[in-house]
């Protein structure tokens, strides 16, 4: 099925600007309203529930990564071949597929409910990539991509706050809460995916500062991993450390932030919306840099400053030198700061920069399938290795493991880069 553009023409009339602004909204709805199936149960702790040792919220986070993981392997191939009309009807049945999952979740008893996440997982994680697909390839992509992914941030919080608000205020069971937090948000998701299908391909400038983003062959994704196999790598490495901490403290914020003295429903939005605003800010300024090669190394260089941030503030608020509050701010700040340009900006312009054939889904989906499979091993780790440990300790001692390691990962795909790069285009 193919979504009509009755709006297509007058939109590619507009100024470059304009389709910039229209996209980089729309597609924040999108991504925004995919959170609301995914994200919604974390907000619940399910105490006193487990089922072989385990407690049943780390089975159900584990599950769903599973699926989710497994989704992002299939994503690989599925969404950097996707063509492009089959973008947006891909979408819907996508989300609309994984609320199954929830819908027969209150009706299944443990543990068999735990396969009721997998199933939840398995389509989800192919929506970033079929997004930012309309997105990638043009000028404005930093600024499109930086709204976009802010909603890693906002909506998770904002989608937890309206599930926390179901239960305490409305009485919604913590089975029930997750599809009913779905359905809030389905008419709206088919309203955003309708508009994000109005957006014009890129143009010529667009193709001639980005180079073209096509459907990719099985022979031109080896070819483009052979040829950077080393800093591919290392830039893997980097994200995995990034995506399994910045999964933790989103999986398990309610706990931590119960553990620190709050409780309140509104603390997720009233946290993660500054974190947002900072980040969209520092991912827009890249949008001024024409060099694609100079902006590769910013992109490197807001990593380390991310990674920095992350370990310092911990540090800080270990030794009484910053509140809870604001060490929660900061750490998530640093963790974004270094995550979001991976999502964005990093992969399309180290493709910009080297003119092969390639897209940016094909890079994002090596790099968060290796990530969420990481995340699942942490989740085990915590579990059986140091269950007694208290998610807030453990969540510190990890950033301190991810600031130091990350930030001699980085340093070493800085150089890489300079080198390969600047070797690539002598040739």
């Amino acid at each position: 099925m193919q979504i009509p553009k009755p709006l297509l023409p007058k939109l590619e009339k507009s100024s470059t600007a304009l389709i910039a602004v229209y996209a980089a909204i729309i597609a924040f709805c999108t991504y925004s309203c995919m959170y609301a199936f995914r994200k919604p149960f974390t907000a619940a702790t399910f105490d006193g529930e487990s089922y072989a040792g385990i407690n049943l919220k780390i089975l159900f986070i584990i599950a769903q990564l599973a699926g989710y993981t497994l989704s992002k392997f299939l994503g690989i191939r599925i969404v950097s071949e996707m063509k492009h009309h089959h973008r947006a009807s891909g979408i819907i049945g996508l989300i609309s597929f994984s609320a199954v999952g929830l819908l027969i979740l209150p009706f299944v008893p443990a543990p068999f409910n735990i396969l009721c996440f997998f199933f939840n997982g398995i389509p989800l994680g192919m929506v970033w990539g079929l997004v930012f697909s309309y997105l990638e390839g043009r000028r404005a992509t930093e600024f499109m991509g930086s709204v976009l992914a802010v909603s890693f941030i906002f909506s998770s919080g904002f989608v937890k706050s309206i599930g926390k608000w179901l239960m305490k205020d409305m009485h919604v069971t913590e089975y029930w809460m997750p599809f009913v937090t779905a359905m809030i948000f389905f008419v709206p998701m088919l309203i955003a995916v309708f508009l994000l299908e109005q957006t014009p391909h890129p143009n010529k400038d667009d193709r001639e500062h980005r180079s073209p983003r096509l459907p990719m062959t099985g022979a031109e994704r080896r070819e483009f991993i052979s040829h950077f196999l080393p800093g591919i790598i290392v830039l893997v490495l980097t994200y995995v450390l990034l995506s399994v901490i910045r999964d933790f403290r989103d999986n398990f914020v309610a706990d931590i932030w119960k553990e620190l003295g709050f409780d309140n429903a509104s603390i997720f939005t009233t946290t993660e919306t500054p974190i947002s605003v900072a980040v969209l800010f520092c991912m827009s300024l890249i949008m001024l840099v024409k060099n694609n090669f100079r902006a590769l190394q910013i992109n490197h260089y807001m990593v380390i400053i991310g990674f920095a941030i992350a370990g310092i503030s911990t540090y800080a608020f270990t030794h009484h030198q910053i509140s809870a509050f604001y060490w929660m701010v900061l750490n998530g700040l640093g963790l974004y700061l270094g995550y979001i340009p991976f999502n964005v900006v990093f992969f399309e312009r180290l493709i910009a920069s080297t003119r092969k054939p390639a897209n940016v889904g094909f890079l994002i989906y090596i790099a968060d399938s290796f990530g969420y499979l990481g995340s699942i091993g942490v989740l085990l780790f915590k579990n059986f290795g140091h269950a007694e440990m208290s998610y807030s300790n453990f969540f510190i001692n990890a950033l301190y493991m991810a600031s130091v390691a990350g930030i001699i990962l980085t340093l070493f795909s800085l150089v890489y880069f300079n080198q390969k790069i600047s070797k690539v285009n002598h040739e």
